[in-house]
C-alpha cells in the first residue's frame, strides 16, 4: 500500500488511431514521453484501422515505467486520450455514404467501441490496479498545449482530423481549468480535407508535408475559387462540402469534376496543375486558420493562444494566423499530432481532476524521451566494430567537418517528443552548399527533391536572417515559416525553399546547450549562425537508440556520427580515419 507522502504517478496513453505514445507525469510534472514508432520502428506505430484501436503502445509504456523505475502496479491513474462512448453515441444517427462495413457504419462503430472497451481489462491483466480515465480526445489536445505553455491564461484551438466526433474546438484556459466555447463537428474537418487531397494528388493520407512542399511551387490563384467551395467559413468556425469530398469513400470523381484534373497516380510525374491545386489548398487553409484565430480572440478576449492537433503542424498557416491575427503570443505543442494527447491526458487528469492549489510548472523544452550514457553508447560502438574517437568538446570537432561539407548524424542526450528533430536526433549539414539538398535527398534521405530542409538558427541571430514580424514561442520547434532576409538568403540556399521561406528552429543556450555550442562554433568558423537540420532517419522513424543510429549510419552516405562523447567515422571513410576499428582515443 502506498504511503500518504508517496508521489502521485499518472500514465498517459494514446493508442486509438495512430502516433501511439505514452507519457508519465509524477506529482503533476512531466517526466518522460515517447512515441511507440521510435521503439517498434513502424512509422506512425500502426495504421489507423477499425480492427486495432485496442492495440496499446506496449513499448512506450514500458519505457515510461523504466524511466520512473516503477511497475504498472505502482501507477495511480491511467489517462487514455479517447472516449469510446462519446464516439459511439455521436455516430449513432450519422447518415453519410460509407464503404460497406467501413468507418461510420453501425456494425463497424459498435465493433470499434467493443474493442476499445477491452483496454482497461488489458491493463488490469498486466497488474494495473489504480483509477482508469477516458479523456476526450480534444481535451487531451488542449491540455497538451496549455499546461506546458508559459501562459497563466490563454485561448486554445484544438484542430485535427477527428477526435471522437469534433474536428476542431475553441476554448479558454485559466489556472488549472480548460473550458470549450465552440466546437466544429465531423464531417467539417480540415485534417480530413488534407488527407483526401493528399490521396487525390497521388500521395498517402500521411503526406501532408509533401502536399505543402508541392504547393510552394504553385499558383494558388488558379484553383482558389474551386477550393473555397470545399472549405469555407461558417460562423465562428468552418464547413466543408461533404458531398464532394466523400471522406469515407475511395471516390475522387467529384474532385476530378471540380478541378477538371484526374486523380494522380503515385508513379505519375508531378505537373504544374498539381502544384497549383496544392497551393490553393494551402492558401484556403491559411485563410481558415486566421479566421479561427480571430474567432478565438473574439470568444475569449485573451492575447495568448495555445494550439495542438495535427493541423497545428502546418507552419505556413501558423505564421499567417499569428502574424496577421490578433494574438500577441503563440505556443504550439511540439508533439501537436496525436502523440501529444498521451501527455495532454495525463496533465489533464492531474490539473483538472485533482485540482491542485497551483498549476505545476512543466519542462520548457520537448527533450522528454530516451537518453543513453557514454557507457551504453560505447558498448554499441564496440559491438558494431566501427571506427571512433572520444572527445571532451565534440562541437569543436564537428563544426569544422560541417563547414567542409560533411553530413553528420548528431545524437545527443534525451530524444525529442514530437515529429520534429530538434538537435538531439538530427542529421546536420552546411546550409551554404547549394547542392546539399540534392545530396541529402538522394544519398541519405532517399526522398523527393522538391522537399525542403530547415535551419536551426541561434535565437540571438534569428531576426537578422529571417523576416519575423512577431516572435512566437512556437518558432523554437520548427512550427513557423518565415521569409529569409533578402540580403542574406543567397548565403544559405540549402535551407531556403522555392517560395523564399524557411521553417526555422530558434536554438537557445538554456534549452539545448550542446546544440547551441555546436552552431556557435560553426558561426565562428563561417559567419553563418545556423545549420541545416533534418531528422536522423532514412524512410523510417527517427532513430531512438545508439543501435538505430549506427544502423542508419552504415546503410546511408552519412559521413560521421557524433554520438555522446564519440565521433564515429562512416565505413567508407574509415581507412582515412586516425582511429582504428573498435578503439577509443581520448582527445
Amino acid at each position: 500500500m502506498k504511503s500518504d507522502n508517496a508521489p502521485l504517478v499518472i500514465l498517459g496513453i494514446n493508442g486509438v488511431y495512430h502516433e501511439s505514445s505514452a507519457a508519465i507525469v509524477i506529482d503533476g510534472k512531466t517526466q518522460f514521453a515517447i512515441e511507440e514508432e521510435r521503439l517498434n520502428r513502424v512509422k506512425h506505430a500502426k495504421p489507423a484501422g477499425l480492427g486495432n484501436p485496442h492495440v496499446l503502445p506496449h513499448n512506450a509504456i514500458a519505457q515510461c515505467l523504466q524511466f520512473a523505475d516503477i511497475t504498472l502496479q505502482e501507477v495511480d491513474i491511467i489517462a487514455f486520450s479517447f472516449n469510446p462512448a462519446k464516439r459511439l453515441a455521436k455516430h449513432r444517427n450519422l447518415v453519410e455514404p460509407c464503404e460497406q462495413g467501413g468507418w461510420g457504419t453501425a456494425t463497424a462503430e459498435r465493433a470499434y467501441f467493443e474493442k476499445l472497451m477491452t483496454v482497461p481489462r488489458q491493463l488490469a491483466d498486466q497488474g494495473f490496479a489504480g483509477q482508469f480515465m477516458w479523456v476526450d480526445h480534444e481535451m487531451a489536445h488542449a491540455a497538451s498545449a496549455f499546461y506546458p505553455s508559459p501562459y497563466e491564461q490563454s485561448a486554445i484551438i484544438s484542430i485535427d482530423g477527428i477526435g471522437e466526433f469534433e474536428s476542431a474546438s475553441i476554448g479558454y484556459a485559466q489556472g488549472n481549468n480548460i473550458q470549450f466555447t465552440h466546437h466544429i463537428d465531423y464531417p467539417n474537418s480540415i485534417g480530413f480535407l488534407w488527407e483526401k487531397m493528399a490521396k487525390y494528388l497521388g500521395f498517402s493520407e500521411y503526406d501532408a508535408c509533401k502536399v505543402m512542399s508541392v504547393g510552394s511551387f504553385g499558383d494558388s490563384a488558379r484553383y482558389k475559387s474551386q477550393m473555397q467551395t470545399l472549405l469555407y467559413p461558417e460562423g465562428f468556425g468552418f464547413a466543408v462540402d461533404a458531398d464532394k469530398l466523400c471522406f469515407r469513400l475511395e471516390d475522387y470523381s467529384q474532385l476530378e469534376a471540380l478541378f477538371n484534373v484526374a486523380q494522380r497516380d503515385m508513379h505519375d510525374p508531378l505537373l504544374p496543375v498539381h502544384h497549383d491545386i496544392a497551393a490553393a489548398l494551402q492558401s484556403v487553409t491559411s485563410d481558415m486558420l486566421l479566421h479561427l484565430a480571430q474567432s478565438a480572440h473574439e470568444l475569449t478576449g485573451s492575447n495568448n493562444l495555445c494550439m495542438a492537433g495535427g493541423v497545428a503542424l502546418n507552419c505556413v498557416a501558423n505564421t499567417r494566423l499569428f502574424e496577421d491575427g490578433p494574438f500577441e503570443n503563440l505556443y504550439i505543442q511540439p508533439a501537436a499530432n496525436d502523440a501529444g494527447t498521451a501527455l495532454g491526458a495525463a496533465l489533464w487528469a492531474y490539473h483538472s481532476v485533482l485540482q491542485p492549489n497551483t498549476r505545476v510548472a512543466q519542462p520548457e523544452h520537448t527533450y522528454l524521451g530516451a537518453c543513453f550514457s557514454d557507457d551504453e553508447i560505447l558498448a554499441v560502438l564496440d559491438n558494431a566494430e566501427v571506427s571512433y574517437t572520444k572527445h571532451d568538446n565534440l562541437a569543436q570537432q564537428v563544426a569544422p567537418l560541417l563547414a567542409q561539407g560533411k553530413v553528420v548524424g548528431w545524437f545527443q542526450d534525451a530524444m525529442e517528443f514530437g515529429p520534429r528533430a530538434l538537435g538531439n536526433r538530427s542529421l546536420l549539414a552546411d546550409p551554404r552548399d547549394p547542392e546539399m539538398v540534392k545530396r541529402l535527398n538522394r544519398l541519405v534521405k532517399h526522398r523527393e527533391d522538391h522537399r525542403p530542409f530547415c535551419p536551426s538558427v541561434l535565437t540571438e541571430y534569428a531576426d537578422q536572417w529571417f523576416d519575423i514580424k512577431k516572435v512566437a514561442e512556437a518558432s523554437r520547434y520548427m512550427l513557423m515559416a518565415y521569409p529569409a532576409n533578402s540580403l542574406l538568403k543567397s548565403q544559405i540556399p540549402a535551407v531556403v525553399h522555392v517560395d523564399g521561406t524557411s521553417r526555422i528552429q530558434r536554438v537557445d543556450k538554456v534549452s539545448n546547450a550542446k546544440y547551441h555550442a555546436l552552431i556557435s562554433e560553426f558561426n565562428r568558423i563561417t559567419g553563418v549562425p545556423m545549420l541545416l537540420n533534418t531528422s536522423f532517419n532514412d524512410r523510417e522513424p527517427i532513430v531512438c537508440t545508439p543501435q538505430n543510429a549506427v544502423n542508419t549510419l552504415m546503410r546511408t552516405k552519412i559521413d560521421y556520427l557524433a554520438i555522446g562523447s564519440y565521433l564515429v567515422v562512416s565505413e567508407s571513410k574509415a581507412p582515412q580515419a586516425e582511429a582504428t576499428s573498435a578503439q577509443s582515443v581520448e582527445i
